[in-house]
């Protein structure tokens, strides 16, 4: 895949970055405006203003990380804003100009037409295809409207012998999606297996401090797949480890089925984050119930002892 660029007026004459190009700066940005609220926005968003630019993040929809539930990704905003931080959500672009050295964004927030001016933009809305550069027209191969190759779950496409694996089968955009992806590949390809991306449990962390790892499905997922559920949420500040290093900002978050007890999904927003969804991810798949991590004996004072004390809220 390649950056998504939209058709905005006068964004191509004006210019900008892209999560590429922008690794390539050798002058700060002094207001650096980015142009969407997911991953790839928000890290980009901490990391230049940390390093010392002013950062303002437009975004669409009415909360930044749109697949998130809306306590976590406001628990998100809240700490990015308190480092300076601005948003714009609910808000669409219009058109783009350069005027002398500085950026120029139209924009209309609800009912109010704005401009914004910043010397650089990040178009950060997400990753197209490079299939237009394939000629899969040519082998038949079928694609979405979107571009992306059509594979079945064990990621053949529509002509025999043709596989797709990656972003550009329209999967998860994560390296460890990828990889998985050629170890189905090569096991049905090659070592005569039978594997799938069926039932297949993918994590996810967004790389800011502190990071947001999520595993399974979200409290509005579950309760739109009908399950019976109950939530507990663990403030980071009341994990002794957290205390110990003095990074006590954040959130821990799980969703367990009140019929067997199994954890559905978690979501944390702590220090190494990262590193403890793993434990949750398999507790889930040995279909474990959530009481194993209630009551296991886990390491103290560890980040991951802060879930002995997020699965006895339940």
């Amino acid at each position: 895949t390649r950056p998504l660029i939209p058709s905005l007026p006068g964004l191509t004459e004006a210019g900008f970055l892209t999560s590429e190009s922008i690794m390539e700066l050798e002058q700060l940005p002094e207001h650096l405006i980015v142009l969407g609220s997911g991953y790839i926005g928000l890290e980009f968003a901490q990391m230049f203003q940390r390093f010392g630019s002013r950062v303002t993040v437009i975004g669409h929809s009415e909360q930044i990380l749109s697949n998130q539930d809306s306590d976590i990704a406001i628990a998100v905003q809240t700490l990015l804003e308190r480092e300076g931080i601005e948003f714009l959500l609910k808000t669409n672009v219009l058109r783009v100009d350069r005027v002398d050295n500085a950026t120029v964004l139209q924009i209309q927030v609800a009912d109010r037409s704005l401009s914004l001016q910043g010397s650089h933009l990040l178009v950060a809305i997400g990753r197209a295809p490079t299939t237009d550069s394939l000629n899969l027209a040519a082998a038949g191969v079928a694609t979405d409207a979107h571009g992306f190759i059509l594979v079945n779950d064990r990621l053949e496409t529509n002509i025999p012998g043709i596989w797709a694996l990656g972003d550009i089968n329209g999967g998860l955009q994560y390296t460890h999606v990828s990889l998985d992806d050629y170890r189905i590949v090569k096991a049905n390809l090659i070592d005569g297996g039978n594997r799938s991306t069926r039932n297949r449990l993918v994590p996810s962390c967004l790389f800011i401090d502190p990071e947001l790892a999520h595993v399974g499905l979200t409290e509005t997922e579950a309760q739109q797949q009908g399950y019976a559920i109950r939530v507990a949420k663990l403030d980071a500040s009341a994990i002794p480890r957290a205390k110990t290093l003095g990074q006590t900002d954040g959130l821990m978050k799980a969703i367990v089925d009140t019929e067997t007890s199994r954890i559905l999904g978690c979501s944390l927003l702590c220090h190494q984050a990262g590193e403890v969804i793993s434990t949750v991810q398999m507790v889930m798949l040995a279909q474990m119930p959530y009481t194993v991590l209630r009551d296991g004996v886990l390491t103290h004072p560890t980040m991951t002892e802060g879930l002995n004390m997020l699965f006895s809220k339940f």
